[in-house]
């Protein structure tokens, strides 16, 4: 019984992501953006903690029941202006690798390479409403991290594809546990860069593609091979 009580609470006090519905008309449509965009604003003004389903239908001018025709609560808002901010970040990434970002010929393209793209991203989450509070609920709320897991399982998964032929002396699980190493640097760089201002952009993220650009150079030379004597 105790465990099937425990079992009931769990459910009840995990939050819904999912918008209630899509809307259809053009009235509709307007409605879902202006609560998203209002959303985003009063995030980046208030935080997380005190944003509210109720401070979000006063500063739009909508009614309780407008919003919550399309959202059941404020984690179900959130989720979808991380859902846009990290299709936003993947579809960056993507182009970045259809125009050859993620092969070099050299150590110094491939930095070159990565601080451009590295530039991007991070001009993209500054940009996008709420952006810094947006990396901070997914830290924070273990419910959100699904959104950040979908979007790197989804350019990771590109990723490989990609790096696959290129680096012949290296596993599958090899290469895989490299990307994911790589992408979570890059990933917390962002986030630094955003959590201070005042650090230097430019040198934090010059810093951080050499250091990706490194790795993955030295990844090639040595593969999958015992490189440390045993202890």
């Amino acid at each position: 019984m105790a465990k099937r009580d425990a079992a009931s609470v769990a459910t009840v006090t995990t939050p819904s992501l999912d918008a209630k519905s899509l809307p259809t008309r053009a009235r509709g449509k307007n409605t879902y953006e202006v609560v998203l965009a209002t959303a985003g604003e009063l995030l980046a003004e208030v935080g997380f903690e005190r944003l509210t389903t109720n401070l979000v239908c006063e500063r739009a001018g909508l009614t309780p029941p407008a919003l919550y025709r399309y959202f059941p609560n404020k984690y179900a808002l959130i989720s979808e202006l991380a859902r846009r901010l990290m299709d936003a970040q993947d579809e960056a990434v993507f182009a970045w690798m259809d125009e050859g970002g993620a092969t070099a010929g050299s150590l110094e393209e491939a930095v070159e390479k990565n601080l451009r793209l590295q530039k991007q991203v991070i001009a993209i989450t500054r940009s996008h409403p709420g952006g810094l509070w947006i990396l901070r609920a997914i830290r924070a709320v273990p419910v959100l991290q699904e959104v950040r897991t979908a979007s790197r399982n989804k350019v990771l998964d590109r990723m490989f594809t990609a790096l696959r032929d290129a680096y012949p002396n290296v596993s599958d699980e090899h290469l895989r546990t490299a990307m994911r190493l790589s992408e979570q640097m890059t990933y917390a760089a962002v986030e630094m860069i955003l959590e201070d201002p005042d650090l230097d952009d430019a040198m934090v993220a010059e810093e951080v593609s050499w250091m990706v650009s490194l790795y993955y150079h030295q990844l090639a030379e040595r593969g999958s091979g015992r490189t440390l004597p045993k202890g």
